[in-house]
């Protein structure tokens, strides 16, 4: 979770900075800020979801579409650091180092293991797991010692993990759905990537702007990308001479414009307004979003324990932000598990 920073004052009494804790008057364009591009950026997310099914994998594989949104993510991230600068940020060669990394483990990995799970899965089924980031980071948090245990949270968590049991184990295999059990389980695999990737991510836009974080996790993980393709052999991409007006190029184009370059440009817009568990909040959207376009377009099958999968994952995420408000503002109804508690 996002620890609120101190308020640092002037000798007048006024913030010279402006806080998680800022008032409510300085902080809410802010919050309004974050909170549309959150939106915006989780509605191409969901549709993503239903354009990635489209293509997977009869006009690409995993490993190709990995490589094609990363290589046009990483060009549109380092035009728009290029063409809009950030003279007074200093980027060592540590961050750089650190941010290639993320970008080779945590970017790649996360795409990799969605795309890998959508051609197995439905985008349904995808998307419940993408709804369990809130609950995710909130237990990489707990790992790293940065927040405390709760019951509210606790329970949350035990509901999450009861959504995410049920998705997986009730899911029979259909013509939407070639091998569920296989592809549910990359698409938790890239659950926990994307939430590792929200929580490191968050440290570094307090510093950093927008296009200098994005270009190098991007750069790190296009780079891991092309040595996967190289190393494997699996280059398979008829979407790219199907013709420019063709449905799969088209879709393909969204996918790399909309859901790749803006969505995560909009993100960090995100993550610099909001808190990281905010943030994975809005995984939700993606898996209401995803729902209503594959009823509609034929891509899932309804299911009784699909919809109890999804109203637990949601109830999950509710309880772990509701009781995260809750115990800031009563820290005594924590439960002690790390260095920091009393």
């Amino acid at each position: 979770m996002a620890s609120t920073e101190s308020n640092n004052t002037d000798k007048t009494g006024k913030s010279a900075n402006l806080p998680n804790d800022a008032s409510a008057s300085s902080f809410k364009p802010n919050r309004l800020k974050g909170n549309v591009s959150m939106f915006i950026a989780k509605t191409f997310s969901g549709l993503n979801e239903n354009a990635l099914k489209y293509l997977l994998p009869s006009w690409m594989n995993a490993f190709t579409g990995v490589a094609l949104r990363l290589g046009f993510g990483s060009i549109f991230f380092w035009i728009l650091g290029w063409v809009k600068p950030d003279k007074n940020e200093r980027v060592t060669n540590r961050d750089r180092f650190l941010l290639l990394l993320t970008g080779v483990i945590a970017v790649f990995g996360y795409m990799y293991t969605l795309l890998i799970g959508l051609t197995y899965t439905t985008p349904i089924s995808s998307s419940i797991f993408i709804a369990l980031q809130a609950t995710v980071v909130y237990i990489i948090c707990l790992i790293l010692r940065t927040d405390r245990l709760s019951w509210g949270r606790f329970i949350g968590i035990l509901l999450g993990i009861g959504g995410a049991l049920i998705c997986i184990l009730t899911q029979k295999t259909s013509d939407v759905a070639s091998d569920p059990l296989l592809g549910n389980m990359y698409c938790l695999a890239s659950t926990f990537l994307f939430s590792a990737y929200l929580v490191i991510e968050k440290k570094f836009l307090k510093r950093l702007s927008n296009a200098t974080v994005s270009k190098y996790t991007f750069s790190g993980g296009a780079i891991m990308a092309i040595i996967a393709v190289l190393c494997s052999g699996k280059w398979f991409a008829p979407v790219l001479t199907s013709g420019v007006i063709s449905t799969p190029f088209l879709v393909l184009a969204f996918v790399l414009i909309f859901p790749t370059s803006l969505s995560y440009l909009l993100t960090d817009i995100g993550l610099k307004n909001l808190p990281a568990t905010v943030v994975a909040l809005y995984a939700n959207w993606i898996l209401i979003v995803a729902a209503i376009v594959s009823y509609a377009l034929g891509q899932d099958h309804f299911s009784w324990w699909q919809i109890l999968s999804i109203i637990l994952i949601i109830g999950s995420v509710i309880l772990v932000e509701s009781a995260e408000a809750k115990d800031n503002a009563n820290p005594s109804t924590k439960i002690s598990v790390s260095p920091h508690s009393k």
